[in-house]
């Protein structure tokens, strides 16, 4: 992620595979000679206002501005996620089809989701990750291989600790599992998942005072209008996401009106 960018634009750096080579003693070595790729990622300005009118504060029992300060913060969090999956559904590598017509279906069908990345000579560091939907969560969670303790640890079991969401994974199968609701298509019969290295996508910040586009912890602008009578309650953000690496980004599609598969066949 980059911060503080100044402009409409930044680049990412794609550095290209290296071949080591040998030298004769005393001989000179031969450079690498690695690739390097400028990739543009576009800045975007987004805004997430509303109207507290002073009146209807008396009206209600609730803290209103705090609530509507909530909503903005979650209406900018999904935007950067929006931003996110759509550099995603833009990679060019093969799509994974996952099949869920019973339990080994499903557990060949991730395998080969995985393997797909690790077969790009993608490093298995720690620093891959993977989005699913809702219902791709729970056909998941009925693989021993998913959630047995023989397998998984106590920190990983989907029953003790429910889906990971707002930055919590399950790591599984050298993958950093998240259950998203942004994943494009949730619901639908052509949904898409992913998995990817966290180095294939890049993430530039505005260089603008409380860009919540860089913030973990989001905060509100709220001021005052005598002529409104309502305070503003306001959030903004500027940012952009770029693809940097497409082999590093595997998508999956899966029918997610299937229902949640319940066949044992071996």
């Amino acid at each position: 992620m980059e911060t503080g960018i100044v402009g409409k634009s930044t680049t990412f750096q794609k550095i290209g595979k290296g071949i080591a080579t040998t030298k004769a003693r005393h001989g000179v070595v031969t450079p690498m000679n690695q690739d390097h790729t400028a990739i543009e990622c576009l800045i975007e300005d987004f805004y997430a206002p509303d109207w507290v009118d002073k009146l209807d504060e008396a009206k209600t029992n609730i803290d209103e501005r705090a609530a509507i300060a909530r909503g903005g913060a979650w209406a900018i969090g999904r935007k950067v996620d929006e931003q996110i999956f759509t550099v995603l559904d833009t990679t060019t590598e093969a799509t994974v089809t996952i099949t869920v017509t019973n339990r080994a279906t499903i557990r060949a069908s991730f395998a080969a989701f995985v393997e797909a990345l690790w077969d790009n000579d993608v490093p298995n560091d720690g620093m891959v990750f993977g989005a699913l939907t809702p219902r791709a969560w729970s056909q998941l969670s009925l693989l021993e291989e998913f959630s047995n303790a023989d397998y998984v640890g106590a920190d990983g079991q989907p029953y003790k600790v429910g889906m990971p969401t707002g930055g919590k994974f399950k790591d599984w199968n050298g993958v950093r599992w998240t259950m998203h609701t942004g994943c494009p298509g949730k619901g639908t019969a052509t949904a898409k998942l992913f998995v990817w290295h966290k180095n294939s996508i890049g993430y530039a910040a505005g260089a603008h005072a409380n860009n919540n586009a860089e913030n973990d912890a989001i905060r509100a602008d709220i001021w005052w209008s005598g002529e409104r009578q309502a305070h503003l309650v306001t959030h903004c953000m500027s940012g952009g996401a770029a693809l940097i690496d497409t082999t590093g980004v595997i998508e999956a599609n899966i029918d997610d009106t299937a229902a949640i598969s319940v066949a044992t066949a071996p």
